[in-house]
Order: structure tokens, then C-alpha cells, then sequence
């Protein structure tokens, strides 16, 4: 499937593997990365960023397409919504299908909560099935929670929030169990010891895998506990607006049928929120390894009912997203590729970083390579850099990257590249959303009742985050928030319904003089060619 030219470049590859299998590129220094990412990662880029006229988060700047978004148009007029009869009527609504969401609702479901999942799309569908790489947890005889923390904080630029991120590390091993015991394959040795790899920025081996297609054998596993205990799951019905009680309380959402149109109203004594990410709404033009439906819709909805974001301004552009051939363009290559054994390669046959610095510092180093340096590989969509993938099978020996990166080898397969024999090109990928909703320990938003996991959530990771703590946090969070809302709607009376809230924020809207016709949350990228 390589063009001529490529194939002359793989040349340079081929001729420099056995210096660059042996050599060990330098880490970089903390002023190294503090001018290389001000440089060149794109959450500095100027011109990128709005500041929020309105809202919680008003003078702080978030990417201007999601300033759209959270300033924008509600979907429904108030006056239209017939508050008096829900359609639904539960103890907690939880909003999104994906990893968070379903842990929540396992857990709800435990405490005897009545609970319902409502989903745009499909139980599953969700940035959890696209996850790759792996889960980490402290739990072999040479780690610790402790040391995972110092990992994950020095990792995020030491601005996670200290509660948050405890709770991530210190219930890490237990998260794991749990997963286990409701059936995940995890890999394991003969002995029924799991096994651990690194990711970047972490100082031991604490990756969890199953292959890699670890998302989607969580998911599989939570998506069949969530049917067997016959929860319901309304699907194809996104949330277009949140619902307050007379108390200011979250007390459930206004529904939109994704399929009819149909609009519906979900009473709820809680919710939660859990709908994942915002990578298509493409930040910068950047490709996605996101999911169809993450278009930041539970960071609008909030927005919108008065609780503030955090970190909203921050994105995390997987390193290794796949650059060719343009039928995966943008398509995630996980990052234990790199774990494995596989170097990043320029145009000249150079490996020009440690292949596992953090995320942040990875992405901006190939940005910087492909631009100021010189150094990209060019391809049809641009510019990209070589990951030499037969570098995996050098250290591990024939059959490590079928055992180990299956998935990988069968979507590059597909276009008649191996990656056992030949490298592969990357550029980064926007995959993560770094900020969201602010929330307290107990997974609680500003908003009373209003409970927020996974994606959605700022301040778990910082402005950074490292590989395989979404996976976990989707998990300990999702269970707690679960947890959290099942408990309070024990003690929840829930007041005369509102939308009043609504209609402040678009008399907030016009007094601030924006007048655009931004309608949001956006709910579906729109990929229609434009005139």
C-alpha cells in the first residue's frame, strides 16, 4: 500500500534499526519540556482560544469551538416542554452508555436505586470501546499507590486535584478486581499472574491489558452486566437540556428521540453525567480517535445549569494517531506500541526522543520535527514521522506483536502493510479531553444532585494525562458516582420541575450581545461537503 516515495524512506529506516534498536535517546529536562510544549503543543497555540462572555467560566478561555458550544442556543424553548408529565420517572438518570455510565449504573442499581442509561447512539458506543493500551494499577510487590500518584501528578503538571486523584490511585487495585471478577480477560501468565507493562510516564509496570483491545473488552464485560441485570437503557435519545427542581436541584432532562424526534422528560431524584468526550468536534482541524457522538454534549448541559468547568482549555493529542494510509487517518495507535519496544523515526532514520515521554511532550516533539526541523515524512495528508513496529519483534522475538498488538497488526493488515516488517507513519490525534466538570470527591458538580464521571470530569488528571488512567478513572469514578447518587436519592424530594434556568441563560446570552444562532449541545459531527 506504500507509494514509491514512501518506500524510500522506509530505506533509511531499514539502514539505521540495528544503531537506533540499541541506542536509548535521553529523557528530556522539565525546562526542556516547559519550552518545547509552550512551542509547539497546540494547547498554546494563540488564536485557538475564546474567552466565555457568559456562564460560570466567564473571562476564562476555552477552544473557540467549544466557546460556541457552551454560549450557544438551547435546542428546546421552555414554553414548549410539558414538565407535569414525564415520561420517565427514576431514582437516578444517567446519562451516557459508555464506561462510566454503566459502572454507575451497576453500582446504583446495587444500592437498589431505580436507574435508567439514556444514550445518543448505542450502549458501547463511546470513547471506552476505542481504548486500547490498557488500565493501570499499583498492585505488584515493587509498587504503589504512592508511587502512582507521584507518576500521575508529576505527569498532569502537578495541577490535579489532590482528592480526586487520591481516590484514583488508592482504589486502582480494587477497580482491577472488580473488573476481573465480573469476567474481563485480562492477560495473564500461565500462572494466572497478571501481566504488567510500562506506558509513558509511569515508573513501573502497571499496565493492565486484554491485547490490545482492552476498551472493548471492558465495555463487553459492563455492557453484559448492565443487560443481565436488566437495566433499562433508553438508546438513540440524547439529552438536550438538563432539568432543575424549584431547590435548583438536578431532577432530570429533557429527551430528543435521535431517530423520530420525538421530544420526552426523564424525572430523575439525581443524575449523573458520563457522556465522554469532545474529540469530534476536531479542536484546530486535528483528525480523532474519538467515537462518533463525542462532541462535548455533558460539559454544554452543565454549563448551561450553572456548574463551572476546569481545565476546559486543555486537550491531550494522542502522539500516534495513524497518518497513513488515509482510510485510517487519525485512527488511534496505541501507546503500547511504543511500550513494546517501537521507536519513533524521522525522515532521516533518527530516533529524536525517548519513546516513552508523556503524552503532551511526545506529540508536541513529532509537531516539532514535522515543522521547524524538517524532519516529517511527507504523505498525502501531510507530514507524519516513522514508528518502527519491527523493532517490537527484534526485542520480543518472532510473534510478539501478534500476540501482543493484534488488533494493530490486523488494521494496518488490511491495507497490505505488516507491521512485523515495516514501520508505520503517525501525526497526533486529538483523543482526550483533559478538563470538564468540576466535581468534589464525592463526584458532585456545583449543581446539587448533578454527579459527573469519566471524560466529563476535569481535575482528575491535571492538564495532562497519562496512558491508561481513563480507563481507570471511568471505573473508580463511574462506581462512586454510582454510588454517590444512589445514596442521595435516598434522602431527595424532588420540587415542582423548571426550566427557568434556561431562560436565564439566554437573557444572559443577549445581554452579553451574542448573537449568533449556534444551537448546542451539537450532538452529531456533520461531515456533509461543504459548498
Amino acid at each position: 500500500m506504500y507509494t514509491k516515495e514512501l518506500l524510500e524512506s522506509i530505506k533509511k529506516v531499514e539502514a539505521a534499526r540495528e544503531k537506533n534498536v540499541a541506542l536509548e535517546p535521553r529523557r528530556m529536562t522539565a525546562e526542556e519540556k516547559e519550552t518545547l510544549l509552550r512551542t509547539y503543543h497546540p494547547d498554546y497555540k494563540e488564536g485557538e482560544f475564546a474567552v466565555l462572555s457568559i456562564g460560570p467560566n466567564k473571562g476564562e478561555k476555552v477552544p473557540t469551538e467549544l466557546a460556541a458550544l457552551l454560549q450557544g442556543n438551547s435546542r428546546v424553548d421552555p414554553a414548549e416542554i410539558d414538565l407535569e408529565n414525564p415520561d420517565y420517572d427514576v431514582d437516578v438518570l444517567i446519562i451516557g452508555g459508555g464506561g462510566a455510565g454503566t459502572s454507575a449504573a451497576i453500582e446504583a442499581d446495587n444500592a437498589g436505586a431505580k436507574v435508567m442509561i439514556v444514550t445518543k447512539l448505542r450502549m458501547g458506543d463511546a470513547n471506552t470501546m476505542m481504548a486500547e493500551g490498557g488500565i493501570q494499577a499499583a498492585d505488584k510487590e515493587n509498587d504503589s499507590p504512592a508511587i502512582h500518584y507521584l507518576d500521575a501528578f508529576g505527569g498532569g503538571h502537578f495541577a490535579a486535584k489532590p482528592e480526586l486523584l487520591y481516590r484514583l490511585v488508592t482504589e486502582a487495585p480494587e477497580a482491577i478486581q472488580w473488573l476481573n471478577n465480573l469476567g474481563v480477560e485480562f492477560d495473564k501468565a500461565p500462572d494466572g499472574t497478571m501481566i504488567t507493562t510500562h506506558g509513558g510516564g509511569t515508573s513501573r509496570k502497571r499496565m493492565h491489558a486484554a491485547k490490545d483491545y482492552s476498551g472493548a473488552e471492558i465495555m463487553r464485560t459492563l455492557r453484559d452486566e448492565v443487560l443481565n441485570r436488566e437495566i433499562p437503557v433508553v438508546d438513540f435519545t440524547a439529552a438536550i437540556e438538563l432539568i432543575l427542581d424549584e431547590k435548583g436541584q438536578a431532577a432530570g432532562a429533557v429527551l430528543l428521540n435521535m431517530e423520530t424526534k420525538e421530544i420526552l422528560v426523564a424525572r430523575a431524584k439525581t443524575v449523573i453525567i458520563a457522556t465522554g468526550g469532545a474529540g469530534r468536534l476536531h479542536y484546530q482541524g486535528f483528525p480523532t480517535s474519538n467515537h462518533y457522538g463525542a462532541t462535548a454534549d455533558g460539559l454544554v448541559l452543565a454549563y448551561r445549569a450553572g456548574a463551572k468547568l476546569l481545565y476546559a482549555d486543555t486537550l491531550q493529542y494522542h502522539p500516534t494517531g495513524a497518518a497513513y494510509p488515509e482510510q485510517i487517518f487519525g485512527a488511534l495507535v496505541t501507546e503500547k506500541v511504543r511500550s513494546l519496544g517501537a521507536k519513533l523515526i524521522n525522515v532521516d532514520g533518527e530516533a529524536f526522543m525517548h519513546p516513552l515521554e508523556t503524552r503532551d511532550v511526545s506529540a508536541a516533539s513529532i509537531i516539532r520535527e514535522c515543522s521547524d526541523r524538517g524532519k516529517g515524512v511527507k504523505t498525502p495528508q501531510g507530514y507524519a514521522v516513522w514508528l518502527d513496529t519491527p523493532m517490537i519483534e527484534i526485542k520480543g522475538g518472532p510473534g510478539t506483536i501478534e500476540k501482543r498488538i493484534p488488533a494493530m497488526m490486523r488494521m494496518f493488515g488490511k491495507y497490505d502493510i505488516d507491521i512485523r516488517k515495516q514501520p508505520i507513519l503517525v501525526y497526533p490525534t486529538l483523543h482526550y479531553q483533559n478538563g470538564g466538570i468540576d466535581i468534589n470527591r464525592e463526584c458532585e458538580s456545583g449543581v446539587p444532585n448533578l454527579f459527573v464521571a469519566g471524560e466529563a470530569v476535569g481535575g482528575i488528571h491535571g492538564r495532562n494525562r497519562l496512558m491508561g488512567n481513563s480507563l481507570l478513572d471511568i471505573i473508580v469514578f463511574g462506581r462512586n458516582a454510582g454510588k454517590s447518587a444512589a445514596a442521595r436519592a435516598q434522602d431527595t424530594t424532588t420540587g415542582a420541575l423548571s426550566l427557568e434556568h434556561v431562560s436565564a441563560f439566554q437573557a444572559e446570552r443577549s445581554a452579553a450581545g451574542l448573537s449568533d444562532e449556534t444551537v448546542s449541545p451539537k450532538l452529531l459531527p456533520d461531515y456533509r461537503r461543504k459548498k
